[in-house]
């Protein structure tokens, strides 16, 4: 993992960990770079999801661009996967969303795509981190007509909604559905996209206020969402992110239907259409067991990566697959798309519900899941690090590795994007897990704080 950039860009605390300086210093770094790279002015999208310091950032990252020569075109607010679209529908060098995707209001990011839509790989990501890190280079300063221009694009979002209706070749008249905006970025999109698809739509949390983002709303709150269609009988609900990069759903009876289940439905639909490349659907070590069996049944062939969709995306493109993601809702659809996208996985899972003619819960009975717990500890930046070589830890795990034998599995790892060490147990016999996951956590607790 990079010492800025983690697994899904740099991430921290607005205005201290991911200060203003840190922003301009990422712009020139990354316009230096892209400079070395094409021999050319570059020039650079940015686009951001509805935090009040997105403004703030993306002043600063445009500053620091257009100081080094780059041009760049602000989109305001738009989906991460709009970003990582237009990048390329655009012919742009590099793209930059400022986001924290399911993390509150105080937290933001920054991470960048390149030119094909794709995020940077590792060794452009440390170019940039010592640049700004080691002070290897020194980004050069122009004057005059080099400085770099900012101009402010008109027709992104409608774009973007162009591109995701492309993706399915029904209408969804006669369904009715919640959709949940999270206060985050598909507040710009989701009425208008699933409205031009005929659904009738219940928007909820779709009035963004700069500090409501992700605030008990969207798929990190979904006993929301599962009330409200319930309650008004709805056929299904989908909840988003705050940049609308993941997405879970609801089927009729309020019950999740979440990553896991939706890579099942749709990769069980794809192989019977011939669409599933290689009969494969690549997932993460966090996966449920259940998903496994479910390959075996239906006969998919199933590949496994580290858990962070950059992993499952390297692992698709390497053998040519066509659908991946994650149990927390980011799905890959390669076919469509270079990243996760909520809306576009909403959209294919209304497709199959309307073409097959079942309920979301008939489909989601494809999968069962298996009891599974995770405790999030919090620990220091200094317990992070010492976690791997932690000795006590290694022990904890490793006695309720024996407790479980066959009927479980035990996954510790540390987040790639906050100060925390997840603790994830699986099994048959929910208490069993649970109890031995406090175990673990009190263990890291002790050690790592």
């Amino acid at each position: 993992m990079g010492r800025l950039f983690g697994t899904d860009g740099a991430r921290g605390v607005a205005n201290t960990e991911i200060s203003c300086e840190l922003a301009m210093k990422i712009g020139q770094a990354t316009a230096m770079v892209l400079t070395d790279v094409s021999g050319k002015k570059p020039k650079v999208l940015i686009g951001m999801d509805t935090r009040i310091s997105g403004k703030m950032l993306e002043a600063a990252i445009a500053c620091g661009l257009c100081s080094v020569g780059a041009d760049v075109m602000t989109l305001g607010v738009v989906p991460t996967p709009a970003v990582a679209f237009l990048v390329k529908e655009y012919g742009y060098d590099a793209a930059v969303m400022i986001s924290a995707s399911h993390n509150p209001c105080e937290y933001n990011g920054i991470k960048i795509f390149k030119a094909d839509g794709y995020k940077l790989p590792d060794e452009i990501e440390e170019q940039i981190e010592s640049i700004i890190l080691d002070e290897t280079q020194y980004p050069p300063k122009k004057v005059g007509g080099e400085v770099g221009r900012i101009s402010e694009s008109e027709n992104d979002v409608n774009d973007y909604i162009n591109h995701l209706k492309s993706t399915v070749d029904t209408d969804f008249d006669g369904m009715e559905i919640a959709v949940d905006c999270a206060n985050g970025s598909s507040s710009v999109s989701a009425q208008k996209l699933f409205s031009d698809l005929k659904a009738k739509c219940h928007i909820l949390s779709a009035e963004p206020d700069g500090v409501n983002i992700n605030d008990n709303c969207g798929s990190t709150h979904i006993e929301n969402l599962q009330r409200y269609v319930v309650e008004n009988g709805l056929m299904a609900g989908f909840a988003f992110d705050g940049d609308a990069d993941r997405m879970l759903a609801v089927d009729e009876n309020g019950e999740l239907v979440d990553g896991d289940k939706i890579i099942a439905i749709c990769s069980k639909y794809m192989k019977k259409n011939g669409t599933l490349k290689k009969n494969t659907a690549v997932v993460t070590v966090m996966t449920n067991m259940g998903f496994y069996k479910f390959c075996a049944e239906n006969g998919i062939k199933c590949e496994k990566t580290k858990v962070g969709d950059r992993y499952v995306l390297e692992k698709m493109l390497e053998e040519g697959y066509s659908i991946g993601g994650e149990q927390s809702g980011h799905v890959i659809f390669l076919d469509y798309a270079t990243t996760g996208d909520g809306q576009l996985t909403a959209l294919q899972v209304l497709s199959i519900m309307k073409k097959t003619g079942k309920k979301l819960s008939e489909l989601a009975r494809c999968m069962n899941i298996y009891p599974q717990t995770m405790i999030n500890v919090r620990v220091s930046n200094m317990g992070k690090a010492r976690f791997s070589d932690d000795e006590e830890i290694k022990n904890a795990v490793r006695q309720a590795e024996k407790q479980l034998g066959n009927t479980g599995r035990v996954l510790v790892r540390v987040s790639g994007t906050e100060p925390l060490v997840r603790v994830m147990l699986e099994g048959e016999d929910r208490k069993q897990i649970e109890t031995l996951a406090a175990e673990i956590a009190e263990v890291i607790k002790e050690q790592l704080l």
